[in-house]
């Protein structure tokens, strides 16, 4: 054979290696290993890493993060990488907010995304699948609103299935394995309903052990059972992150041995499933972070207790020790901050919130946390935005946190916070943790507002004792200006008074849009200003950009931003024989951005 047919055979070759390779692993009769990938930063340079890693575990599929931000480029030139190595990539979204009708259109926005990114590259560079990470059971409307948040829910999947409709993707999406004790409004269980509305769910079985009792083969025996009846296709996924207070949910800590151990037995075991399609592990950066070695028998934490079909409760009781100051911030000793509530902006667009703070001149932030991310989720923001001249505060609420049943939620932050700050460096540590509580939104208020009052001082008594025990961390709250009306439990004292004296500072909201005259920002705050300047407390004052039911005089909504700050510059005048006067926070981030003129 001479050289020219040797090259072409050759090429003939390699062409058909290629093509083989280029097939998606996940086929209808393979078995999958998948994983999760949130940090979209890992791809950027090719994914090598990442993709060296998969070869390594033996993933055949990944639930990779879209980040509409980045460029279609980076993600296409992964996803030729994965295909040429056997690797299918589905395209991952999701928010537990995405259960509310206001958030539809964002989650509208996925399925637009990866139809025109599709469309718009060579077939093997396509998404094989889009795969959903929704949990709406971590709202706080869930606490309150739990069958109207599930409707929404339902109504949000269905639009955006008939969005997708026709683009030929393998739809999954992730779900706990107690959602068989729910259902929808017709009597239908929610994990039925979704398992016949996806081509496969992922079963969130967050457990560390095989065997026991609620051990993980017993807690997706009824999913696989379903599935089987219905013809369907089950992921059985277990979780790598640390979880503090919750290490019963997670194998972080106890070696890479022992997990590979369990998932090679759990796989064998659930095979008699035919519904049963593969393992997945949560997340890619946990899994490749867990250390070699552990003792591949029982976990420390022995038996593992009992399901419980809500959010995790329980105080963790920390890791002892004193908590690190965080490092001091240069900064303008007149506050000028915002809140951000969609914890989710800071994990997925920091530098745009960092833009955002630049352009507005800010060095205060309240960041509304996900306790379920992990801790490097926020370091990088934080030590960002600590070079930047920001000082950021920690920030968690819901009205039921008034009640005294559920105190254990409010002590999950505090001890989130003193672990994270115990972990990272000190530029990248929080300076406090500030709390948003309303009660006065429960029907419980109405009913009885003095015990509920009563509930919520105690448990604001115990947060500010829990923080102060072994830290210096500053604690706040957000406060309304009508509070002063009402008496603290079993004293004469105003219950504003008694709160700005509890805090090390208050952020009262005095949601007017004028800074002066007798309905304006000054004169709605007088009585609170005057209790801190007695008591000798910094305050800030709040204002509200946010549409506003109660009337326009509430908000800076229909004026602007231009007008609001010319308001705001009125306040240091106004207010210059008040020491307590600290500065501004604007409510919120997602409102200010997109504010008028």
């Amino acid at each position: 054979m001479n050289v020219r047919a040797c090259q072409k055979l050759a090429g003939l070759l390699m062409a058909l290696l290629l093509v083989g390779l280029q097939t998606p692993a996940y086929a209808e009769q393979a078995k999958v290993k998948a994983t999760w990938v949130w940090q979209t930063e890992w791809i950027k340079d090719g994914g090598e890493e990442l993709l060296d890693y998969s070869h390594e575990e033996g993933i055949n599929l990944i639930y990779l993060q879209i980040n509409r931000q980045m460029s279609a480029e980076i993600y296409q030139t992964f996803v030729e990488k994965a295909h040429a190595a056997n690797i299918a990539v589905h395209a991952l979204g999701g928010d537990p907010g995405w259960a509310l009708e206001k958030h539809l259109p964002d989650m509208l926005g996925l399925a637009d995304w990866v139809n025109d990114y599709n469309a718009g590259v060579p077939e093997n560079g396509r998404f094989d699948g889009l795969h959903l990470d929704i949990e709406p059971y971590v709202l706080p409307e869930w606490e309150i609103r739990q069958e109207e948040v599930i409707s929404s829910w339902k109504s949000n999947i269905s639009a955006f299935l008939s969005r997708i409709s026709g683009s030929g993707l393998e739809l999954g999406i992730d779900i706990p394995f107690w959602f068989d004790s729910y259902t929808l409004e017709d009597g239908t269980p929610i994990n039925e309903w979704l398992m016949g509305s996806f081509d496969h769910v992922t079963v969130m079985s967050y457990r560390n052990q095989l065997d026991s009792e609620h051990g993980i083969r017993s807690l997706t025996q009824a999913e696989l059972e379903l599935a089987d009846r219905l013809g369907k296709r089950v992921v059985v996924a277990v979780n790598t992150k640390e979880m503090p207070g919750e290490a019963h949910t997670t194998f972080h800590g106890l070696g890479r041995e022992y997990l590979s151990s369990t998932l090679e037995q759990l796989s064998a075991d659930l095979s008699s499933y035919s519904s049963f399609a593969g393992l997945a592990v949560h997340d890619a950066r946990s899994w490749r972070d867990m250390p070699t070695g552990g003792d591949g028998a029982t976990p420390p934490n022995g038996e593992n207790p009992a399901p419980n079909p809500t959010p995790p409760t329980t105080p963790d009781p920390g890791g002892g020790g004193t908590v690190p100051d965080a490092d001091p911030i240069e900064r303008d000793s007149r506050v000028r901050g915002t809140y951000i509530w969609e914890a989710r902006d800071v994990v997925e667009d920091g530098q745009g919130i960092l833009a955002f703070a630049k352009e507005k001149k800010l060095n205060w932030l309240y960041v509304r946390l996900d306790l379920e991310q992990p801790f490097d989720s926020y370091s990088s923001f934080v030590k960002q935005a600590s070079a930047a001249g920001i000082e950021v505060h920690a920030m968690g609420g819901h009205p039921i946190w008034a009640l005294q049943e559920n105190r254990p939620r409010m002590m999950k932050l505090v001890n989130y916070v003193k672990e994270y700050n115990r972990s990272v460096a000190g530029d990248e540590r929080f300076h406090g943790i500030h709390l948003d509580i309303e009660p006065y939104v429960l029907p419980a208020w109405w009913a009885d507002s003095d015990r509920v009052i009563a509930e919520w001082t105690s448990n604001l008594d115990a947060f500010v004792s829990e923080l102060k025990k072994d830290s210096s961390l500053e604690a706040s709250m957000d406060m309304a200006v009508w509070l002063d009306k009402h008496k603290a439990p079993g004293s004469d004292i105003s219950l504003s008074k008694w709160m700005i004296d509890r805090m090390d500072h208050v952020s009262l909201m005095a949601f007017r849009d004028t800074a002066a005259g007798s309905n304006g920002i000054v004169s709605v705050s007088k009585e609170e200003i005057g209790f801190a300047n007695e008591l000798g407390k910094p305050i800030i004052l709040s204002v509200e950009m946010k549409a506003s039911h109660e009337g326009n005089h509430i908000t800076f909504y229909e004026e602007g931003a231009a007008y609001m700050e010319e308001e705001l510059a009125k306040l240091p005048e106004l207010l210059q024989d008040s020491p307590a006067y600290a500065g501004n926070v604007v409510h919120a981030y997602e409102y200010w951005k997109n504010a008028k003129p």
